[in-house]
């Protein structure tokens, strides 16, 4: 099967790029990544890479190997463009997330906004991860005027993480973990008709990560085709659910 993969040029999140990328490549199936222009050869934050603070902070070594994996692979370099993109051709749609200004580009992109609503029109399965769902909570349905999340349950990045990784760092970093400066749970919220029913923050967390092999920390979100999650602490198993969701939809 084929997952559509958006990235920005650059500043997007190790952790939730390279896990789906290798969990579903492993599976047998293909992601396709795409930038806002054909043949850019994106690059992830490289804070994460190397350790946002006295070397913490920063992603977690399986999926840094992943990430290795990930940029000396065909499809790395061999982007396509939003624009470009018939979304008709693909199975499943994965929105990474990521926090650094970088990030602004993919997230703030009216283009790709119009080809995520072609695609969620399909029925298809859609994953959002961190800042990855505030791509859907902006995604305007053209038949209700409204958010495409309106009527759906979610999670995203919660605001207390948000603010603990802004204010453990701002001394250093400035306004590194403040991707804008609304929340992205408050924007999220926003975009939802009920957010006290559909907003789902999850088990409080602030350190612990699901790992390959232990779910016990992760948290995610599965509202008929649409599934989300928190932050990279969720990666594994955001992977492994939105694996499994494709799967499904194939033998429906």
């Amino acid at each position: 099967m084929r997952v559509l993969m958006p990235l920005p040029d650059h500043d997007f999140d190790v952790t939730e790029v390279a896990v789906p990328w290798r969990l579903l490549t492993d599976a047998g199936h293909e992601v396709v990544i795409a930038t806002e222009r054909a043949g850019t050869r994106p690059a992830a934050d490289p804070r994460l890479l190397t350790g946002v603070l006295f070397g913490q902070l920063g992603a977690e070594d399986e999926p840094k190997r992943f990430y290795e994996q990930l940029t000396v692979a065909p499809e790395f370099g061999a982007t396509a463009a939003w624009a470009d993109v018939d979304v008709t051709a693909y199975d499943g749609l994965l929105l990474p997330g990521g926090h650094a200004p970088g990030m602004r580009q993919y997230l703030g992109s009216a283009e790709l906004r119009e080809q995520v609503a072609r695609f969620w029109a399909l029925g298809r399965p859609v994953g959002a991860i961190c800042h990855g769902v505030l791509v859907l909570a902006r995604t305007e349905d053209p038949g209700t005027g409204g958010s495409v999340l309106a009527g759906r349950r979610t999670t995203c990045l919660p605001k207390y993480m948000e603010r603990t990784a802004y204010l453990t760092t701002a001394w250093r970093l400035g306004r590194y973990y403040r991707t804008y400066p609304a929340y992205v749970e408050d924007e999220v919220r926003s975009a939802l008709a009920d957010p006290a029913a559909q907003f789902e923050r999850g088990p409080r967390e602030l350190t612990r990560r699901g790992t390959a092999g232990d779910d016990t920390h992760a948290f995610v979100v599965q509202d008929g085709t649409y599934l989300s999650a928190r932050w990279p602490g969720d990666a594994y198993l955001f992977a492994r659910r939105y694996r499994d969701l494709l799967e499904a939809q194939a033998g429906a």
